[in-house]
């Protein structure tokens, strides 16, 4: 069975990949694609949103010819991944201890 991932743990997955580095696009999908199953035509959305919310911002690099669009975490971000980290330990404690896989 599988559960498709919310839409506050993609946004934090997304953070905190790019609180560790700053990543293009494609590479970014490719990463969170290592922890999470979610389609390319899912993650660009995802980018926007959390750029226009003031979480993300971007500068280009020159690529083989062509500018890459990378992504880099601003003050803002921290504070909601901060969140997102806190909301995740209360919620996946309690599922834990419901399921009897207490820590």
């Amino acid at each position: 069975m599988m559960i498709q991932t919310p839409t506050v743990l993609l946004d934090g997955t997304v953070l905190a990949i790019l609180d560790m580095q700053d990543l293009y696009g494609y590479a970014l999908t490719k990463k969170v694609q290592q922890h999470v199953t979610v389609s390319e035509s899912t993650m660009y959305p995802v980018l926007r949103r959390l750029e226009k919310g003031g979480e993300l911002t971007t500068y280009s690099e020159p690529f083989e010819g062509r500018m890459r669009k990378y992504y880099q975490l601003t003050d803002n971000g921290r504070e909601h991944l901060s969140g997102i980290k806190d909301a995740w330990q209360a919620f996946s404690t309690g599922i834990n201890a419901i399921l009897g896989e207490q820590i």
